[in-house]
């Protein structure tokens, strides 16, 4: 009975990838392939975002500019280097929600992180400590413990991380809110993540910004795998700062870019503490070398060096797709799209324990699934053309992504999960 339910399944997938009105959006990517090079499954995109096709093509027109123009490069009238980020600023703006003063693109996120730290985080009095959730990314509390560390402070006493119960592993926003009050009299800082890297959990960002605001703390999000996966209103949630990467959804390559938002009533501060560099200084005066350091409007104030032109290319790519076609159609074929393959490993693998919530508001895109031998798994799915990731000690995460994943992929994915599984 299964084999027929599961060929139903496929039909009605196949019936859906018909009816999507994104389905000509996959063609825009090229996707990783098999060794046979069929096109594989790639459900990794919260990990590595697949290539855009005309990522290539804009990395090539830079270093022919590189080629032709030398140092002039900079400064040709038309579309010089010196305004490279000018057209993702204003995408980027757009699609998180923001004030077109209150984003930039700079370093990478940890790098980010650690300079809006070396700002925002002022310890004094008995406010010395940084609150954070967990599972937390790794890189995120080595951040936390080291910024702590600098100001003289324990991270064993001013870190404080809330987990979710004994048994559990999601934690609620409630239970959130419960510890940024308990704490409220001591926290500088909360630092959340918008989506969790490890079960695919969303935050209710307006909310806990709220919380963190009664508490007197800044609110400062790690919104790796929000940005272009959820929809966002920063700058309405009243948010402090946020950093991200652009190399997950916003498909902008292996180690590309950062990003920040700073809401417009701190990025509009030119005496506030920054750590400082010649390309946070005003445009109009960054040539003149003076000794003076001037900051440019908003979020470009926080701008350290010269960016990378190379790097710049494909995101600018990549956020002008978002651009065209808009977070809300791509955010209602997620919902369907996750929740297709959510109903598929429920039908036919329910062996498989899904972490993610099952609520649409409380997710994104990813399901993160547990199962004993993990790792054998996730290299069984591959050798089936199913690219997926892992983390330790044994979740898989699966997320198809609405520009470039079919509901065919979900059912693909979910047919090998049956199979891996004897079903």
């Amino acid at each position: 009975m299964a084999g027929a339910d599961l060929a139903a399944a496929r039909a009605r997938a196949l019936a859906l990838d018909a009816a999507d009105p994104l389905a000509g959006q996959r063609a825009r990517f090229r996707l990783p392939t098999t060794p046979d090079g069929t096109p594989a499954v790639y459900l990794a995109g919260q990990s590595l975002g697949a290539q855009p096709v005309d990522a290539q093509a804009a990395v090539e027109a830079e270093l022919e500019a590189w080629a032709r123009f030398g140092v002039e490069g900079w400064f040709r009238s038309d579309d010089g280097w010196l305004e490279a980020d000018g057209s993702i600023r204003d995408a980027t703006a757009r699609l998180v929600g923001a004030r077109l003063a209150e984003v930039a693109t700079l370093n990478t996120l940890t790098v980010n992180l650690h300079l809006l730290l070396a700002s925002f985080f002022r310890p004094a009095g008995r406010r010395t400590a940084i609150l954070i959730d967990a599972p937390t990314f790794p890189s995120d509390r080595y951040a936390v413990e080291s910024q702590l560390r600098l100001h003289g402070l324990d991270p064993s006493t001013e870190l404080v991380v809330v987990r979710p119960s004994e048994g559990a592993s999601l934690l609620s926003t409630e239970e959130l809110e419960a510890a940024i009050h308990a704490h409220r009299d001591r926290l500088a800082v909360v630092l959340l993540a918008g989506v969790n890297y490890a079960t695919g959990q969303a935050r209710d960002i307006g909310r806990l910004t709220a919380a963190a605001h009664r508490a007197g703390a800044v609110a400062a999000w790690d919104l790796a795998h929000s940005v272009g996966n959820v929809p966002l209103a920063l700058h309405d949630a009243d948010v402090d700062l946020a950093v991200w990467c652009t190399y997950k959804y916003l498909n902008g390559g292996p180690g590309a870019l950062g990003q920040v938002f700073i809401h417009e009533r701190h990025a509009t501060e030119p005496e506030g503490p920054r750590l400082a560099g010649w390309w946070g200084v005003d445009a109009r005066s960054r040539f003149r070398m003076g000794e003076r350091f001037d900051p440019g409007l908003g979020a470009e104030g926080w701008r350290v060096s010269t960016p990378p032109i190379l790097s710049l290319a494909p995101i600018r790519t990549s956020v002008a797709m978002f651009d065209e076609v808009g977070m809300a159609a791509l955010r209602e074929k997620s919902v369907a799209l996750t929740g297709y393959l959510e109903r598929l490993l429920v039908a036919f693998a329910p062996e498989v324990e899904i972490l993610t919530p099952h609520d649409p508001e409380g997710r994104g895109a990813q399901l993160s699934i547990r199962l004993p031998g993990a790792p054998v798994t996730l290299a069984a799915l591959e050798a089936r053309g199913v690219i997926a990731d892992f983390r330790e000690p044994d979740i898989i995460r699966l997320a198809p992504v609405p520009f470039y994943n079919t509901f065919l992929d979900a059912w693909t994915a979910a047919e090998a999960l049956v199979a891996l599984a004897g079903g």
